[in-house]
């Protein structure tokens, strides 16, 4: 694991075209923004968990696509 300490608007790349950067800090919450292209899924932990694990649950590859769409759209309201 690379650990690299950034402050406010500071940020890193990952490849050409992933950008991690810090937006703001307050206490002990960090708000980070993520610019990735369009075909780069970018979810929480417990959202790829959950989707994962639906998937795992002899969901068929359509209903893992529809729990993708829904988590997404979680994952969106709660960002």
């Amino acid at each position: 694991m690379l650990v690299l300490t950034r402050k406010s608007n500071q940020s890193i790349m990952i490849g050409d075209d992933i950008e991690i950067s810090v937006l703001s800090v307050m206490g002990d919450k960090v708000r980070i923004g993520i610019q990735a292209p369009q075909d780069v899924p970018v979810f929480r932990t417990e959202i790829y968990v959950e989707i994962h694990r639906e998937d795992g649950d002899g969901a068929t590859a359509g209903d893992g696509q529809a729990a993708t769409a829904k988590a997404a759209a979680a994952d969106k309201d709660a960002g």
